[in-house]
């Protein structure tokens, strides 16, 4: 009689490649296993107090380690899958060796491809903190009574955020003020204004 296997499959958070373990039920109802990855750099590990399973699994989307507890039908019947709880994407999969293989190929994909865009996205601003900062004083600054203005004589204004750069643009005459927003000095220059006037031609 064939003896009945589990098998675990998830992505090494280290080296990025799938990792996968076959066990027996009657191994995991009498001792706890491990499924460790070849570059060393991680192991899932799973453990039996007599009533459920305790499991510690490498996460390869967000590189953390989480931990899920399962009930013996959930792990030794059927497929079932463990989230990332950061991503919210399934990072761990366990039945069948077929069912986890083609989860995992797929879970891999995934993985690269979302590495992959990371590396090519640049930043959305040159220094987050200091552009977060900037656009926190300019509402200070707007809330105050004639605190944007334009020379013209509008109080009408749009905003542009840029990667490094916040411009100001009158809505009537469609001047331009850019106030930089990428190191410190910028925000501390900003912060001695009371008031900001859009450099438009006045009226005549």
């Amino acid at each position: 009689m064939r003896e009945e296997m589990r098998t675990f499959g998830y992505l090494c958070p280290q080296c990025g490649k799938p990792v996968m373990a076959a066990r027996s039920v009657f191994a995991l109802e009498a001792s706890n296993a491990e499924a460790a990855c070849a570059c060393g750099g991680s192991a899932l590990r799973v453990t039996f107090d007599g009533e459920r399973y305790h499991l510690t699994v490498p996460c390869g989307l967000c590189g953390e380690t989480h931990t899920a507890v399962c009930p013996p039908e959930r792990m030794l019947e059927g497929a079932t899958a463990l989230a990332c709880a950061r991503t919210g994407q399934f990072s761990c999969f366990i039945g069948p060796e077929g069912t986890v293989e083609r989860n995992l190929g797929e879970l891999a994909i995934l993985a690269e491809r979302e590495k992959r865009q990371s590396e090519e996205a640049p930043a959305a601003f040159v220094n987050e903190i200091i552009m977060y900062e900037v656009l926190s004083e300019l509402r200070d600054i707007a809330a105050r009574p004639g605190g944007i203005t334009c020379a013209c004589g509008s109080e009408q204004y749009g905003m542009e955020v840029r990667r490094s750069a916040v411009d100001l643009i009158c809505h009537r005459c469609g001047a331009k003020l850019r106030v930089p927003a990428a190191v410190d000095r910028d925000l501390d220059d900003l912060c001695c204004h009371m008031s900001l006037v859009i450099p438009g031609q006045p009226p005549v």
